[in-house]
C-alpha cells in the first residue's frame, strides 16, 4: 500500500514553537477545506528549514492544537542562487515564484529598471509570499526563498551586489560573448543574478552593474524573457547538483 505525503502547513518562524498551533487561514484551510480531524498526521514548516511531523489533537474554527511527533532542519545549501529581477507588471510573476521555490532559489529580489512596467511596492506584497508558500507546500520544500526589494535602480542594485560572494548580469547585448556555464552555478557562497523586465536593460543600467563588479553572462542567441532567464539559471544549478540542493563535489 502505498502512502501519501501528509498535508503541509506554514507556521512563520515566530509561531514555529510549542504550543504548536495553526492559526488563521492556515487553520481554515485544514478544517474547514482539508476537514482534518483530531489523530491525522500533517507537516508543518518555517520557511526558514525547520520542518517537522504533528498529530492533530484539536481543531476549532480558527485554531489547530498540534502535538510533536518529530522536528528536522534542513540543511542551509551550500550553493545559493539569488535573482534579482526587473519589476514588470506582469501575469507571469506568479509563475516565476512558484518555480523560484520549485527550483530552490535562495532569494528572490524585485528592482525598478527604467523599462519597468508600472510601478514597484515599497515592500513585498503578502501575496507574493502566499505563492511562495503554496509552491513550497506542493514541491515539500522546507524553505522559502527571501523576498525583498531593493530602492534605487540599477545604482540599488550595484549596492546590493556588494553582498554577495559572486554578482552576475544577464544580458541579452549583442556579441556577449562569455555565456552562462555550470562554473557560475556550482560554486558555494552567495551569488546574485541580474534580470531586466520585460523591456530589458538599458545600456547605462548594464554600465552601472558591470562598474560594480557583475559579470555580464549570456544565455545564448535567442532572447528569452525574464522569467525564463531567471528559471534557466536555476534548473542549470538543479542539474548541477544532480537533483540536490547542495553544491556537486
Amino acid at each position: 500500500m502505498t502512502v501519501g505525503r501528509p498535508d503541509a502547513f506554514y507556521l512563520p518562524p515566530e509561531a514555529f514553537a510549542a504550543p504548536f498551533a495553526l492559526t488563521g487561514g492556515e487553520a481554515h484551510h485544514c478544517v474547514r477545506v482539508l476537514r482534518k480531524r483530531p489523530g491525522e498526521v500533517v507537516r508543518a514548516f518555517d520557511g526558514l528549514g525547520r520542518e517537522g511531523l504533528f498529530t492533530i489533537m484539536d481543531v476549532a474554527r480558527d485554531r489547530v492544537e498540534l502535538e510533536v511527533l518529530s522536528v528536522t532542519e534542513a540543511p542551509r545549501p551550500e550553493c545559493r542562487l539569488h535573482l534579482a529581477a526587473g519589476f514588470s507588471r506582469s501575469a507571469r510573476r506568479d509563475f516565476f515564484l512558484e518555480k523560484s521555490v520549485e527550483l530552490g532559489a535562495a532569494g528572490i529580489v524585485f528592482w525598478q529598471a527604467e523599462h519597468s512596467q508600472g510601478r514597484m511596492p515599497a515592500v513585498p506584497k503578502e501575496a507574493w509570499t502566499a505563492t511562495l508558500v503554496a509552491a513550497a507546500k506542493q514541491c515539500g520544500a522546507a524553505r522559502l526563498p527571501a523576498l525583498s526589494v531593493v530602492p534605487g535602480g540599477a545604482a540599488g542594485l550595484a549596492a546590493l551586489g556588494s553582498g554577495f560572494d559572486r554578482r552576475y548580469l544577464l544580458w541579452e547585448a549583442p556579441g556577449l560573448s562569455r555565456r552562462l556555464a555550470l562554473a557560475d552555478v556550482a560554486v558555494p557562497g552567495n551569488a546574485l543574478f541580474v534580470l531586466g523586465p520585460e523591456g530589458g536593460l538599458t545600456d547605462a543600467e548594464a554600465e552601472t552593474c558591470v562598474s560594480a563588479g557583475f559579470a555580464a553572462l549570456s544565455l545564448g542567441d535567442r532572447v528569452l524573457r525574464w522569467e525564463t532567464a531567471g528559471l534557466a539559471v536555476l534548473a542549470l544549478a538543479l542539474a548541477a547538483g544532480g537533483g540536490s540542493a547542495l553544491c556537486p563535489t
